[in-house]
Formats: structure tokens, sequence, C-alpha cells
């Protein structure tokens, strides 16, 4: 199984770009994980993978634990599906023909994020799912 984010623009904070690799880098040594930016909506679109499961992060999505994300990932990959993708919108979040596309919704927080932010939030939230899955301590 691969984990895809699927983010429309680019990570323009070295800071946010620096924290975010390393939490790639972190869940790569569990599960292959692709950061894929795209320019804009028609190309966030026209990059959804084929096969496999969407997840739209979105406001008002389900608010799911570490542990929820971890059994889900985990289940995913037993089943096995081919990639989970996480979507995340630009400053004006996911066209909502995308998000109908997704078969979830998942907010991060309740909060309004950035959406460089909430990529942040999402590749360190992959990598402790992994701990989970994988049983190390990271995520106590």
């Amino acid at each position: 199984m691969k984990i895809v984010v699927l983010a429309v623009g680019k990570m323009r904070d070295r800071n946010m770009s620096a924290i975010c690799d390393d939490y790639v880098q972190r869940a790569r040594r569990h599960v292959p994980v692709e950061i894929v930016e795209v320019e804009d909506d028609a190309a966030l679109a026209r990059r959804l993978p084929t096969r496999g499961e969407l997840i739209a992060l979105e406001p008002g999505g389900d608010a799911w634990t570490t542990e929820a994300l971890a059994k889900h990932v985990e289940k995913q990959m037993l089943h096995g599906t081919q990639t989970i993708a996480f979507l995340i919108g630009g400053a004006l979040g996911l066209p909502p023909a995308v998000v109908k596309k997704a078969s979830r919704r998942l907010s991060l927080s309740n909060l309004t994020l950035p959406h460089r932010l909430a990529r942040v939030v999402l590749c360190e939230q992959l990598y402790r799912a992994m701990t989970i899955i994988r049983g190390e301590p990271y995520h106590h």
C-alpha cells in the first residue's frame, strides 16, 4: 500500500516544509509515502488516483482520533488497498466535485487551519499512526 498526500500549492515556508519532510521520511520507514503538489484545482482533479481510497480533508468532516486514523490505515493495509490519497485543497478548500469523489471526509481540527499547516499536521499524524500500527513508543 502507498499513502499519497495530494495538495494544491507548494510549501513555500522552508521551516514548515522541513518539518513536513521530516515526518514523511519517518513514515517512509514503514510505508511508501508520496507528496504530490499541484498548481490548482483542475490539476488536483486530474491527479486523483484511479485505484484506492480518497479522503478529503474538509471542515465538517469526521473528527478521528489518532488511534482511529491508525486503525483505518491498518485496515486498508490488511485489505490490500493499493493507495490511500489524502486530498488537501488550496486557500479556498477542495472543489465540491473532488469532495464528491472521496469516500471519506476528514477534519483535522474544529479550528480553521491554513492549508499548508494542515499538511504538516497530516504528515505528523500519518507518522504517528504508523508508530501505533508498529507498536512503537512515539505515539504516547
